[in-house]
Formats: structure tokens, sequence, C-alpha cells
């Protein structure tokens, strides 16, 4: 029943208002700690969904190791490089963007070599007709296209102010302002290293490619312009895009106070954050974004590969430490970086964060947390766990959604963290736990499950009904091959020591997965997930506890099978489905477990296995709520007193790749055509180990077609 006594007490309106205040005032200091776990929750949304590669025309020279062993150490001779940009102006590339700087003249240059080797006059005059490497670039580089890059310092507060004389030169693009300069909102960088002048008169484009990574490394956002002094300055990224569409000028679009909105290069649109940086939205490995230094330099390339495309010529070689940490957690070539920029510009796919995402999050910051402290005072420990847990599932589906559909990013963390400590604190004003209740749900659940789940209940017992519900859970039954022969030709003090040891890991794994235990029979275990705590993940928990614990049983029966001992392997079933869950032991005991057909079906499929040749089987149910797990299909099975095939499974071990010839194989079979014989006789021939393979072949030697076994036996 609703309680409302406690608006007589105002001073209760204080814990959720302090916690609000105190998580604004968090949001606005925005300290290093909240950046950190904002930024890890983007990362995370990337990993989750990651860019999609779409052709665009960006491509790579790379500079990687097999171009450094055919061609030599680097730097390369000046020459060299001349060629390699000469092939890339007959190839037609639209732009020719070097991702390094040349700072000093040639050492190999014949000049240069005047200085190591003091030669006769007559020769050192020969010699100094010789052309010079750096001018052969700087003549390679005037006939166009080319976007030579230099590196930037990052200025700190304490390092001098931005009117401070800059030595870098001036840019080759012309910046047009839309209301007030860019200038004061940009990064601020000091010194740099910079191109020889002779190239950089020459070069077309002219930009950094310097980085502006957060404190944990990662390059999460790319600078378009950034600021040396009193001069404003492209990146190589601009540069390339302006350059690559013949035109000079750069416009800035500002908000007076905010700082940058946008960037105009030609025809196209650059949306920024307000100090001129662009989110990266990374893809995972594309190879067909490289091309090899030394093919393009042998000829072995294509030129249609080149023709119309912005190449950027950089290095992917691990000695030469270009090398980055981006947002999907792997380490990227700087390189690449610029080229995933250039490619989500071109092709639209790109992530922003708008300028008034922040003023959105402190709406959900204030909201949430008054409405959940308000109905935690206010209401029971079930409804304001259910509010606090829609309010939270939706602030972060909402973060998702605006992600994973339109490619926006908004911080649910701290509003999330609000929300929590404002539930915790006014649950424990209203809230007085008994130490006799306590001890109750302590002995009663101390054997099933693991101890998080025992504390989680102890500081919210209405979160358990005893009496029985219905609710959507998973299963997984596991079983000892051959282990009633093994027990009888034991010792049985070494039988039970065996066994034991096996079985305090597997349940070990259980409970790290906050599984409950609901009985073991002899070698075998029943595990329920979601109850009596409802766990939104609980098909995907429950697979990757049958895959955790199946890896443990290998490696256990290998090592007693290495001393002689035939420890057979573990069979398991993993099935989802909705069940009554609740003690169904009577007043006498206490037996807290789940009924209804799909702990059947769990128990059925754990005993096909037998049947099949495999160690797992797992449902499609459970399949589709875990999308990343890799598996190949076993059939729909109608198991022993059903009627109604199962589709199952049997999943992959996570080091490898899919089994493309068994799904090929498979796939004939399911459709009834008549090469599914030879497709299995000849997996057959190549994987003679493989028991579903042979399986699968025996049926269709018998006459059988189609994927649909029925199996008679438990």
């Amino acid at each position: 029943m609703m309680r409302f006594d406690w608006l007589k007490r105002r001073w209760a309106w204080l814990v959720p208002a302090l916690t609000v205040s105190l998580g604004l005032v968090v949001y606005l200091l925005d300290p290093l700690p909240v950046q950190t776990a904002r930024h890890a929750v983007f990362d995370q949304f990337q990993r989750w969904q990651p860019r999609a590669y779409k052709p665009a025309p960006v491509r790579i020279i790379d500079i990687d190791d097999e171009s450094l062993k055919r061609l030599g150490q680097w730097p390369w001779p000046r020459t060299r490089m001349a060629g390699l940009i000469e092939q890339l102006q007959a190839a037609g590339a639209s732009a020719i963007v070097l991702d390094m700087v040349f700072a000093e003249p040639d050492r190999t240059s014949p000049v240069a070599m005047l200085d190591l080797w003091r030669p006769s006059p007559e020769i050192a005059r020969q010699i100094s007709r010789l052309p010079d490497h750096d001018a052969v670039l700087a003549n390679v580089v005037g006939r166009g296209r080319v976007v030579l890059g230099f590196a930037l310092d990052r200025q700190l507060r304490h390092q001098a102010p931005v009117s401070a004389p800059v030595s870098a030169p001036a840019p080759k693009a012309n910046f047009v302002a839309i209301n007030e300069s860019a200038l004061p909102y940009v990064h601020a960088f000091s010194g740099g290293a910079y191109a020889l002048p002779a190239l950089v008169v020459a070069a077309q484009g002219y930009g950094t490619f310097s980085f502006v990574p957060d404190a944990d490394g990662v390059v999460r956002r790319l600078p378009m312009l950034v600021r040396q002094g009193d001069t404003l300055l492209p990146s190589l990224d601009a540069e390339a895009l302006r350059v690559a569409q013949s035109v000079q000028n750069i416009g800035t679009r500002t908000v007076r106070g905010v700082g940058l909105e946008e960037l105009r290069i030609g025809t196209l649109t650059v949306p920024t954050t307000p100090q001129g940086d662009i989110w990266v939205h990374y893809t995972g490995p594309v190879p067909q974004r490289y091309l090899p230094a030394w093919k393009v330099l042998a000829g072995e390339v294509l030129d249609s590969e080149l023709t119309g495309n912005i190449v950027l010529v950089g290095t992917s070689a691990q000695g030469l430490a270009d090398l980055r940490l981006g947002a999907l957690g792997s380490v990227i070539p700087g390189v690449e970086i610029h080229a995933q920029l250039l490619e989500q510009i071109l092709t639209g796919d790109g992530l922003s964060r708008p300028g008034w995402a922040p003023s959105l999050e402190v709406l959900g910051l204030l909201a949430g947390g008054l409405l959940v402290g308000a109905v935690a005072l206010g209401f029971g420990a079930l409804p304001s766990a259910a509010v606090f847990g829609v309010l939270l599932a939706l602030m972060g589906a909402a973060a998702w959604r605006a992600f994973s559909s339109h490619g926006l990013l908004f911080d649910p963390v701290i509003p999330s963290l609000t929300m929590a400590l404002s539930f915790v604190l006014s649950s424990t004003v209203q809230h007085v736990r008994t130490e006799r209740r306590q001890r109750w749900v302590k002995q009663a659940f101390s054997r099933y499950v693991s101890p998080n789940i025992v504390n989680y209940l102890v500081a919210h017992p209405r979160a358990l009904a005893l009496s029985g519900q219905r609710q959507q859970c998973s299963f997984v039954f596991t079983d000892l091959v051959d282990f009633t022969p093994l027990m009888e030709s034991m010792d049985p003090a070494h039988a039970v020591s065996m066994i034991n040891r096996y079985l305090d890991e597997m349940i070990a794994i259980v409970f790290a997965h906050q599984g409950t235990l609901t009985r073991i029979v002899g070698d075998g275990l029943a595990i329920l997930f979601s109850a009596p705590v409802v766990q939104s993940d609980h098909a995907c928990r429950a697979l990757q506890c049958a895959l955790a614990m199946q890896r443990f049983a290998r490696q256990y029966a290998s090592e007693l099978n290495e001393r002689g001992v035939a420890f057979g392997q573990t069979r398991m079933g993993v099935h989802t489905g909705e069940v009554i869950v609740g003690n169904f032991g009577g007043a006498a005991i206490f037996d807290y477990r789940a009924l209804g057909d799909p702990v059947n079906t769990a128990a059925r499929l754990e005993s096909a296995n037998r049947h099949l040749g495999t160690l797992m089987c797992v449902s499609q149910a459970v399949l589709d709520a875990c999308p990343a797990v890799l598996a190949r299909p076993i059939g729909r099975l109608i198991l022993k007193g059903k009627s109604q095939p199962v589709m199952v499974f049997e999943p992959l071990d996570l080091a490898t790749q899919a089994d493309a010839d068994y799904l090929w194989a498979f796939e004939v079979l399911r459709k009834g055509d008549q090469g599914a014989l030879a497709a299995f006789d000849q997996l057959a021939a190549q994987r003679p180990a493989d028991q579903l393979v042979a399986m699968h072949l025996a049926r269709l030697r018998d006459g059988h077609t189609g994927d649909l076994i029925v199996l008679d036996g438990k």
C-alpha cells in the first residue's frame, strides 16, 4: 500500500535533493574519472556496433614491414619518394597525402655525401653537379595534388600564450569565417617539426597530422583545425579534402561563446565539436584499405585502384612507432585513423555529440535522480527497484539507440550514477533490515547461489518470491561420459577426491556467472539463470557459463588422461524459456527450483549429445540472444516425448572462425538436395574425427534427408 507519511518529514527530501546536487556538481566539474567513464561507454558502443565499411575513394599506401624488407630501411631516399609520388600522380589520384614530415635534408643526397667524404676538388665539382634529392622531390611535389604533413607539440597552460611568436609556415588554405573566428576555440599547439621550405613552397596542401588523444591514450577525436600562436592551421585531413576538390577556401561557422559548429570544404559540410574536432567512428580491420608501397613502386597496382582516390602515404611498420590506440581497443597505424576519418566524412557515417547534449543529460540527471529518490522514499522496495531499473534501462537504451540509429553520442554515466546513489541512499533511509531476515535468506540460499547474489537478496528480500511465479529463465544441464564404469574401477577414496575437485571447479564457474545451482545428481549439475534474481541477459549468461565449464572440463579430463585415468568428457544442454520458479519443497524442505517444459528440454538436449556425437547442444532460442557466439547448426531435433522440433546448434571454440565448409554442406542437407551425401562424404574425409559430420553422413547413407532428426531415446 502506498505510504505518503514521509511527506511529513521534510528532511527526507534532502536525500534525493542533495544527491542530485552532488551529481550536478560532478557533471559540471567533469573530473578525469568522469571523462574516463564517459569515454568507456562511447568505446563500448563502438565495439558493439563499429562503423560498417563502405567503399570510399580513400586508400593507404602502406610503407609496411615487407616494403622496408624489400626496399631498405627508413628513411628512404627522397628520390624514391619522388618516384612513388610520380606514379600516384600518373594514376590520377585526387590528392596525395604524406603522413610524415621531411624536416631534414636527405642524408643520401650527393651534396650531403661531401660532408662525410672529402674527395679531390675535381671529384667534388662533379658530385656537386648531380641532382639534389630534396630538389628532385620538390620538383615532383610541385606538379600538384600533394599534401605535406607537419607535427606540432600540444600547448599546455603553463606554456607560452597564444600570442607568442610561431615558426610554422603560412597555411596554404584561405580561411573564411562565418560569424567570429574559430581561433579562440580550437586546440592550441606550441612548437613543432616542419617540412623543408622548398617542399612547403612546392606543395599544394600543408596540414598537421598531430593527434589530441584523451588521458588514457585513446584517439577518439581528430582536430580539423588547430592554432599556433595567432595562426589558424588546417589538419592533414582538412587539406586532403580541400586539395582533392581543387578548392582554396575552408569555411568556418562558429556559435558565439560556444565554439566551432562546422567546416565547409568545397561541397562538403563537416559538423565538428566546439573545439573543431571530429569523433572517429571506427571500423574493424579492412584489408582492401591498404596497398603496400612496394607493390606501387613495382607497378603491381592497377591505376583503377588509385584514380580519383585520396591516397595517404604512411606506415604500419612496427619499428617506425606510428601506432595508436583506437576506440575499439586495438592498436592501429596513425595513418589509418586519418583514412577512417576521411571515409566517414565522404560517406556521411560519422559520429557527433550535439551542442544540446549536455543540457539533455543534465535534465535526465535532475529528473531521474529526484524521481527515483521520491519513489524509494514513498513505496516498497520492489516498486522503487522497478522504477529505478526501468529508468536506468531507458536511459541506457536511449543512449544506445541514439548512437546505433543516428550516430549521436549521449552520456548516460553521471545521470545513471546519480539515480543509483539516490536510490541507495533513499532506500536506506526508508527501509531497515532485520538480522533475523538476513540470517534466513543466507541460510536458505547459501548452497544455491554465489555470495554476491546472496548479498543482493539480503539487501532486497522482497525481490524473492517463494510462492512461485512465471519467469523467463535459462538452464544448463551437464553430465559426465562413462562416469559410472570409471567409478566402479577405481579406489573409492581416489574417486571421491577426483569427482569432488571436478564439481568444486564446475560450481565455482557457475557462481562466477551468477547462476543458481538447483541440484547435483551424481556427476551431473542442473543450473538455473534469472532466478531468484532476474537477469536480463540470462540466456547469454547461461551460454557463457556452459562454455567456461566446457573449457575447464576438457582441460581437467586431459590432465587425468595424461596420468592414465580414463576420465570422460562433459556433455551439456542449454535452453531457455518460461517456467514456474519457487519453493517446491513444502513446509518441511526448502527446494527452490523451476518447473516447466524448458527444463525438460534442456535435460533432453544434454542427453541428445550421445546420439549426435557432440558435447554441447544449444537451442535456437539461446543462440538468438547471443549473436556474437559462433556456432554451427546441428538440425531440428524432435526429442523423446516431443512433437515439435527444436533447432539445435553446437557452439564453436572461441579461438576458431565460423566453419564455412560445414555450413555449406549443412545448407545442402537442409534443402534436401541430392548433393548432401557427397558433400558430407567429402567433409568426413577431410575431418575423420568430427563426430557431428559422421552422424550426418550415417543418416544420409541410411536414406534420411533434410535436417529433421527424430531421437527415440533419451
